[in-house]
């Protein structure tokens, strides 16, 4: 995930020692603006889960968390809650913000699978007409990879600096 690949549409901002990265873009005078969070990996060792619960959630993949925010001028924002699987986005919430307002928890409407799904597929192809859609997040979920291995490495670099001292 060395070079951003050309039809990345955001920029990246990468602050070492934060557990997450930060995209923006402009996009028909709105700011989008995305906080990527560490992956959270599946190895495929299987979990020591005898109990066999009815697992009917999503079957177990590596994703990548994200926080999706569109906002226009100084007008209130939306955002989206999603995962991100291999060639997949899931959206998990949606709430309207308002600028002013950024400490207060937002009311994010019912359960997101509960919507109508014409409403659940126009809000997925508004993201992806943002540029959040699988080629973006398969990118982002190898360059978050390969930031969990930096930043592990800068962990053990300040472990050992402030054992030395």
């Amino acid at each position: 995930a060395e070079g951003t690949p050309s039809e990345f549409p955001f920029k990246i901002e990468d602050t070492p020692g934060l557990q997450t990265i930060t995209l923006t873009r402009e996009y028909d005078g709105e700011l989008i603006k995305v906080n990527v969070h560490m992956p959270d990996l599946v190895t495929g060792e299987g979990e020591a889960d005898d109990d066999n619960d009815d697992d009917t959630e999503k079957p177990s993949k590596s994703n990548v968390p994200l926080v999706v925010n569109v906002s226009k001028k100084d007008g209130p924002s939306l955002e989206f809650n999603c995962t991100a699987y291999p060639d997949e986005i899931t959206i998990d919430s949606l709430s309207v913000r308002n600028p002013n307002s950024e400490d207060e928890l937002a009311y994010e409407g019912p359960d997101f699978y509960d919507l109508d799904e014409n409403l659940q597929k126009a809000f997925h192809k508004y993201l992806e007409i943002r540029g959040i859609k699988p080629s973006t997040t398969n990118y982002l979920h190898e360059y978050m990879i390969n930031k969990d291995g930096r930043e592990y490495i800068l962990w053990l670099k300040n472990l050992k600096k402030f054992i030395e001292e």
